[in-house]
Parts: C-alpha cells; sequence; structure tokens
C-alpha cells in the first residue's frame, strides 16, 4: 500500500487576486511567457486581455457563456487543441453566475431556502474545479478580490485614502486547489502566499514576470516524469460494493440525523442547515454525508411546511 514518495515533474496550478488595476492580467501573460509553450485565454472580461495583444503572443476566447458549462466547455477545448498553458481571466465570473443560479433555484424549487439550494450548486462548483485540475497543462486563474479604502500616513503628518484587496471573489476554500496562490496590491507588487514548492512561500515580487514564470518552470520540470495511466484490460465488473453500515459514518453525521428527525419547526430545521455548513466547512462531514442530511432535511422541511391546500 505505502512506498517512498518521490517527487514527479507536474503542471502547474496556480491563482492571483486582487484588486482592479493590481495588473493581474498582465502578469498571468507575463508569467506564462516566462513558462513557454502555446498559451490560450479564456476572457470573461469583455475583451480586455486582447490589450496587450501587441506585447504578448497568445489565443483568446470571449466568454459569452459565463455559467459553469460554459467554462468547463472552454477549458476542455483548450485542452484539445494543446494549449501548454490556459489562463482563465477571470475566475469570479463563474462564481457570481452560480450565486445567481443558486436564488433562482431557491426561489423556484425550495421556498427560498438557499442552503438547500446549494445541494445543486455544490456540484456544478466541484466540476469547474475537477476541469482545472484535469487540464493537461498549466492554468493560471485571476480572482477580483473585495476592495475596501483605508487611510495611510502619506509623511508630514498627513494621510491618504488607500484601496485594499481583500478575499478573492470564489468559493470558500478555493485556494486549497492550487500550488501557487498570488496576492497583488495596486502598486503592482504580489506576495506569495501560498506555495507548495518550499521556494517562494512570503516571497514578495515587484511585478511578476517572464524571469517567475521561469523560475516556475524550473521547478515543475524537476523530478521523475509525470505518470501515464496504465492500459486498462477488459475484466468482469466488480461486484458492487455494499452500503457503508451505520457505523462507519461520522459522529457529526449520526447527530446530524438525530437533530433533523427531532426538529419540530421550519425555523429549527434552518438553523440547523446552518450548522451543518458550518460543520462540512470544517471538514467533520464528508460530501456525501452533507447530501444526504440535505436530502433529510428538505424531506423533513416538505413534512413540517402547511399544505396550501388543506383547508379545501
Amino acid at each position: 500500500m505505502f512506498q517512498k514518495a518521490t517527487k514527479s515533474q507536474a503542471r502547474l496550478r496556480a491563482a492571483i487576486f486582487g484588486p482592479s488595476g493590481a495588473g493581474k492580467t498582465y502578469s498571468c501573460l507575463r508569467i506564462a511567457t516566462g513558462i513557454g509553450g502555446p498559451i490560450a485565454l479564456i476572457d470573461t472580461e469583455r475583451g480586455s486581455a486582447s490589450k496587450y495583444a501587441d506585447r504578448f503572443e497568445f489565443d483568446t476566447a470571449d466568454l459569452t457563456d459565463k455559467t459553469i458549462n460554459g467554462y468547463v466547455r472552454a477549458i476542455n477545448e483548450a485542452g484539445k487543441a494543446g494549449y501548454n498553458v490556459l489562463i482563465i481571466d477571470s475566475l469570479s465570473h463563474a462564481w457570481a453566475e452560480l450565486l445567481t443560479q443558486i436564488d433562482q433555484i431557491a426561489k423556484a424549487k425550495y421556498r427560498g431556502n438557499t442552503w438547500s439550494a446549494w445541494s445543486e450548486g455544490t456540484p456544478q462548483q466541484r466540476k469547474l474545479v475537477d476541469a482545472i485540475l484535469d487540464y493537461p497543462g498549466h492554468v493560471i486563474t485571476t480572482m477580483r478580490s473585495k476592495t475596501e479604502w483605508q487611510t495611510q500616513e502619506a509623511g508630514g503628518g498627513k494621510s491618504k485614502p488607500v484601496r485594499v484587496g481583500l478575499s478573492p471573489e470564489q468559493g470558500k476554500g478555493i485556494e486549497y486547489e492550487f500550488d501557487i496562490l498570488l496576492e497583488m496590491s495596486v502598486d503592482h507588487t504580489c506576495q506569495v502566499i501560498k506555495d507548495r514548492s518550499g521556494g517562494f512561500q512570503d516571497r514578495l515580487i515587484d511585478r511578476p514576470g517572464e524571469e517567475f514564470g521561469a523560475e516556475l518552470a524550473a521547478w515543475l520540470s524537476t523530478g521523475s516524469p509525470a505518470p501515464t495511466a496504465a492500459p486498462t484490460r477488459a475484466a468482469a465488473p466488480a461486484p458492487a460494493a455494499p452500503a457503508p453500515a451505520p457505523a462507519q459514518l461520522s459522529s457529526t453525521f449520526a447527530a446530524g440525523q438525530r437533530a433533523i428527525t427531532a426538529a419540530a419547526t421550519v425555523e429549527k430545521l434552518k438553523a440547523i442547515g446552518d450548522r451543518l455548513t458550518e460543520r462540512h466547512a470544517a471538514g467533520e462531514l464528508t460530501d456525501d454525508e452533507r447530501d444526504q442530511l440535505l436530502a433529510m432535511l428538505l424531506q423533513r422541511e416538505q413534512e413540517l411546511a402547511p399544505d396550501p391546500f388543506g383547508d379545501e
């Protein structure tokens, strides 16, 4: 089962986030140029990346369908075309579109309960993440960040307003999916806030560019060749795995079952839903356990809700 760990050559999964004007798109193109090979760019910013076409060699696709399915189709097309580096500029539009869809689903199917609607939204978000991770080349994405204005000393006892970027506008925990996470400021300085290579962590980079891309390419190319999938052989289908016994489920799942069964009001169920979301985010519930509890909660909510035709 266990064997000695070795480093294999890898494909980059990087994300850059920051406020408007930080230089995210331009930096991505410079880094991609440093990595080398054909570059494709999925543009959700109304063709803004093409303004750099006189400085960089790349192909672009203006993405008008900003749904998860639209992103996934474009990512798969780039993979089939054989681009070595794919830039997704930006990933934030997918999240904004998904939030809109969740609101619509909640109103249409779940009586406004957005928590229940996420039973359909979470698999969509996972679909996007899987498409990025499965891409057969390097991927660099940009994400907008929430911004606010703060005052900063300007010398001589004076202060000036400064625009500061906060968290990226994407799903909670998206940062776990990337090897390198870069935060850019409005003065075009980049800080490496996550680094799986161990060589760039916490580095401050002024206007990251081709040199940084070459460094990343050097790290990615070290190690043994990436393993390829072994050829499959025809074999009799394996028997279906038995359903997990109750004892295999987590104690948090069992507690959730008890709480949902005991709930006597819809308001109580909504409070339980909020707690389950927190437990799932904390890793105390698996995706499957969360989905099972969600289905159970929805069924219980329908049992408790008043029948609109009960008096007829």
